[in-house]
């Protein structure tokens, strides 16, 4: 059988290698501390739960819904003015997604053809470059360094790549190196943007779980913004309902409308019980993000006081619910370190250069556990000796 040359570009996804590794563990009788895949543990609040089983006892939900209800569309619109002080169309300026990964994967379809060039970071979450990469698009990486705060430099950008690039994808607060960006930092990418008539997707999956200030906006409130791009947010970490697959796509309506044409020939809709949970999530009582963003507060605190604590310094993290932090001396690479870490505490993590060659030399810790088993696995590292190697 002959398959797609696209198919060259895609070995199996890091977490399906991280899942065997760890199913073969647990095959052998051990226990495994799988904290790698950023999968949230944390339920949604019970006036969603109450929400999509209603609609889903509903037998008049079981049908396509083609696209996005009005009332989604309006709660929305309503959710961003609030939250973030945006105002949208909720008609033209705004379209589901069956999770940001489905988007992230699709977007670069209606927007850039086979050869044009797409800038990513480096390191970033893996599907940010899959995406354009199945439309047929050559990725420039725009290198993440801990020297100057994990955001990009703008100035490091080649102007004939910069001339090239159709589609930017940014995203903050970052996912791995959980970086926040300053609205100073937005003003220089729209000027960028208009610069070199680039589109901008921004990634905003993270803005709730800010830790030790106030929870960051919206790239759209930047003046300019709308003109250039759009950005993605999800339900999934804030709201517990990862499964459920629900993310937006929201800004300029022209990107909206090109994203809409396409997703009405590739998908029948979000199904109509998740649209209902989606709309209680927003509009609903919204302590639930309150109380969920102290948990993955106490759950950072817990790990890396806890890893420094016994000799492997991890600096806290500002932001998301990950961990970026370096790997121990002693060790070649981010992924021989992970091996012999599962191998001696069985402790999983992700290895850096699994987000881009930027990423080589760390590892991200999802904090997708309660702080009794992180805990657990702070003892699993100390006694198993691997931070005493050199």
């Amino acid at each position: 059988m002959q398959f797609s040359k696209r198919m060259d570009h895609f070995g199996e996804n890091i977490f399906t290698v991280l899942l065997n590794r760890k199913q073969a563990k647990e095959e052998a009788g051990e226990k495994v501390i799988d904290l790698s895949v950023g999968t949230p543990n944390i339920p949604p609040a019970g006036h969603v739960i109450d929400a999509l089983t209603a609609a889903a006892a509903d037998e008049r939900n079981y049908v396509y819904a083609i696209k996005d209800t009005r009332e989604l569309d309006d709660a929305v619109a309503e959710w961003y003015q609030r939250r973030y002080h945006v105002k949208i169309d909720p008609r033209t300026q705004v379209v589901s997604l069956l999770g940001s990964q489905e988007g992230l994967a699709h977007f670069a379809l209606a927007v850039v053809d086979p050869g044009d060039v797409v800038l990513v970071p480096d390191p970033c979450y893996p599907v940010f470059g899959d995406g354009p990469v199945i439309a047929g698009a050559e990725l420039y990486p725009m290198p993440l360094k801990k020297e100057k705060n994990y955001l990009i430099d703008f100035d490091e950008i080649p102007e004939e790549i910069a001339i090239k690039a159709r589609l930017m994808v940014v995203s903050y607060p970052n996912n791995p190196t959980a970086a926040i960006a300053p609205m100073e930092f937005y003003e220089k990418l729209v000027a960028f943007a208009k610069k070199y008539d680039i589109i901008v997707l921004h990634d905003n999956a993270y803005s709730e779980l800010v830790f030790d200030t106030e929870p960051t906006g919206s790239f759209l409130a930047c003046p300019g913004a709308m003109d250039v791009g759009v950005e993605f947010n999800s339900l999934s970490k804030t709201y517990g309902l990862a499964g459920a697959r629900i993310g937006f796509c929201i800004g300029n309506e022209q990107i909206v409308a090109m994203l809409s044409r396409l997703k009405s020939n590739m998908d029948y809709g979000m199904f109509l019980p998740i649209q209902k949970a989606a709309v209680a999530a927003i509009t609903g009582d919204q302590s639930c993000v309150k109380s969920t963003r102290e948990a993955y507060r106490r759950r950072r605190d817990c790990l890396c006081e806890g890893m420094t604590s016994i000799g492997w310094k991890v600096e806290k993290s500002p932001a998301t619910m990950f961990v970026w932090a370096k790997i121990p001396d002693g060790f070649s690479s981010s992924e021989a370190f992970v091996s012999e870490l599962l191998e001696k505490s069985g402790v999983l993590v992700t290895p850096g250069n699994a987000f881009g060659a930027s990423g080589e030399g760390y590892v991200r810790i999802a904090l997708v556990k309660d702080e009794p088993e992180i805990q657990e696995a702070i003892s699993r590292i100390r006694d198993c000796g691997i931070l005493n190697q050199k």
